[in-house]
Parts: structure tokens; C-alpha cells; sequence
């Protein structure tokens, strides 16, 4: 039974919604594959802020055509050691798809899944040293942007290409099509290993290179070649992630660590809406309305992909 919103009484008289255990926990820990990334949050703290990290992790089934429902969850922490993902993954088992970030590892040992690397983290290291945009060489003259970063963007392009023709095919399709993108992967694999052959360690498109080919990468990065269901990237995530950036000029900090944990409560509620493309203001204000007379067994009609917009009847 799902557990119902508990309501208390401020300081003030008025109600005051305690946040409980949401069943957005579970339906992003009912998949097998899971997208992640985190970002930083101002933490208020003795003598100013510290940087603190807001999670997210987000199940998204509708690139392979599957039915449930998408939902984002948020967590935050003071810091981003290892332990606060181990902590936040704890029993869950799939193909967690994320960047490079080495406090990931501990998530990939023993007889967990393996991970699955995203090439958008990978591409945008050579979009930048490439500077198709003009943006990183304002000023410059032309022969300071990297050919061979350029080079790295078109081969990456080309497997992009191949993963927008197989946008919500069933997993079984996409993993038949995909086998057109191996060649390509291969290619870019020896194009890389060659051009690092010339390329001074320092050389910033040999770090771009060596992001993509460091111990153990290259396998985490081609895993999508493995599985229908798994994702080139972990867009999704980033897409959750997209409008803390914009919050945090408009709130500035979390007030506390609890102030942290409600923030993220409501993050996790709002982005799951919008990702049902439901207006996550009309959702809340129908919900908060309906709540004190719902019951424990019929909260879950209220989940944003089992929520119905009232119907407003029109005056005789």
C-alpha cells in the first residue's frame, strides 16, 4: 500500500505537508536501466555557503518504446563522495548510465551491472576544443580551432544519426539496427588510437581522447551495442537537471541541510510532471486540493501518470 502524505499542524495553525516516502522511489528503481547525474546546490553554512550536490536519477523507458511511466528522483547531499550514489543505489541492480565521474566506481564493482558511459559527456569535449560555434575562440584566428577535434564531432555525429532512426523502436530493433553503428564505433576506436600515436600527452584533444579510451571506458562507452534498451546517452538526466541552474539565481541557497531534502522532494515532483508533459503548477494545485480527502489507497490516482485534470462544468 502506498504510503499516504502526512499533514501536520506549523506553528501558525495552518497545515503543513510532510513529505513522505514517494512511490517515485520505486518507479525509478522498477527498470533496468537508470540515467544519472548530479550538479551543485549552494548550501547555507557558518561564515557564508559550501558547496553542496543535488542528484537526480531518472527513469525514462520511451527512447525503446517501453510503457511505463517516466519519473525523475532527486536526492541531495553535503558532498559528492562515492558514498552518497551507494547510498542512493543500495540494492537496486541494472545499467546505471552516467559520465565518467570516478565516484561512480564503487557502483560497478562485484556483481553489480556494468556501466553504460555517455557519449554526449564525450562529444562535448571535442565540440568544445573544435569551436564549431565560435564560442571558446572569440578573437582567434582561425588555425587555433582543432581539425582533428573537428574530425572526432563528425564521427561521433555520424552514430548520432543512426541513434535519431531507431527513436522509439522496441529494444529488439533498435539493438538489430544498432549493429549498422558498430563499424562506425570501431572506426572512430582506431582513428582515435592513431591520432594519439602523434599527439602530445598534453595536447587538450589527446585528454579528449583519453576521457573516451582510458582503462575500462571504451567498454562502458560501446555498451549500447549490447542492449536495445540502453540509451547513447544520459540526456535524460541532464534534461532534469536543466532547470536548477535557472533556480539557483532566483533562491540563491538552501537554508539548511532539511531545506536541501525538501527542495529536492519537490524537484523530484515537478520534473516528473513536466516529463508527462503535464504542468507541474495546475498538477500541484489540483493534488494539494484533493489531498485531505483522499485516502491511503487512492493517492496513487494522483501520480502524475495516473493524474486526470479536474473536468470544470460550466454554469447553467
Amino acid at each position: 500500500m502506498i504510503a499516504p502524505l502526512r499533514w501536520s499542524k506549523a506553528p501558525n495553525g495552518c497545515p503543513r505537508w510532510q513529505p513522505p516516502a514517494w512511490p517515485l522511489s520505486a518507479a525509478c528503481f522498477a527498470c533496468a536501466c537508470r540515467a544519472m547525474d548530479d550538479t551543485t546546490v549552494p548550501l547555507l553554512a557558518k561564515g557564508g555557503t559550501q558547496t553542496a550536490r543535488l542528484w537526480t536519477y531518472v527513469r525514462d523507458d520511451r527512447p525503446f518504446g517501453g510503457g511505463a511511466a517516466p519519473a525523475a528522483l532527486f536526492h541531495v547531499s553535503r558532498d559528492r563522495g562515492m558514498a552518497q550514489p551507494n547510498r542512493h543505489l543500495a540494492g537496486w541492480q541494472g545499467i546505471l548510465q552516467a559520465d565518467a565521474y570516478g565516484g561512480y566506481n564503487d557502483l560497478y564493482r562485484g556483481d553489480r551491472d556494468p556501466s553504460a558511459l555517455c557519449w554526449s559527456h564525450a562529444r562535448r569535449m571535442f565540440l568544445e576544443l573544435a569551436d564549431i560555434q565560435g564560442r571558446a575562440h572569440k578573437g582567434k584566428v582561425a588555425h587555433d580551432k582543432s581539425p582533428i577535434a573537428l574530425e572526432a564531432v563528425a564521427r561521433i555525429d555520424a552514430i548520432f544519426d543512426l541513434e535519431r532512426q531507431i527513436k522509439g523502436m522496441d529494444a529488439s530493433a533498435r539493438l538489430e539496427t544498432r549493429q549498422r553503428a558498430a563499424p562506425l564505433v570501431e572506426d572512430l576506436h582506431g582513428w582515435m588510437r592513431s591520432e594519439l600515436g602523434v599527439l602530445s600527452r598534453h595536447n587538450p584533444v589527446a585528454k579528449a581522447i583519453g576521457y573516451m579510451r582510458a582503462k575500462d571506458r571504451w567498454s562502458a562507452f560501446t555498451r549500447f551495442l549490447e542492449g536495445g534498451r540502453i540509451c547513447l546517452t544520459n540526456n535524460a538526466a541532464e534534461r532534469a537537471l536543466r532547470g536548477v541552474a535557472s533556480g539557483r539565481k532566483s533562491w540563491l541557497f538552501a537554508g539548511s541541510e532539511r531545506g536541501g531534502d525538501r527542495a529536492a522532494f519537490m524537484y523530484s515532483l515537478i520534473v516528473t510532471a513536466k516529463i508527462k508533459d503535464i504542468d507541474p503548477q495546475a498538477w500541484l494545485t489540483d493534488v494539494l486540493a484533493r489531498l485531505p480527502n483522499t485516502t491511503a489507497s487512492r493517492v496513487s490516482d494522483l501520480l502524475p501518470w495516473n493524474w486526470q485534470p479536474p473536468v470544470r462544468q460550466l454554469a447553467a
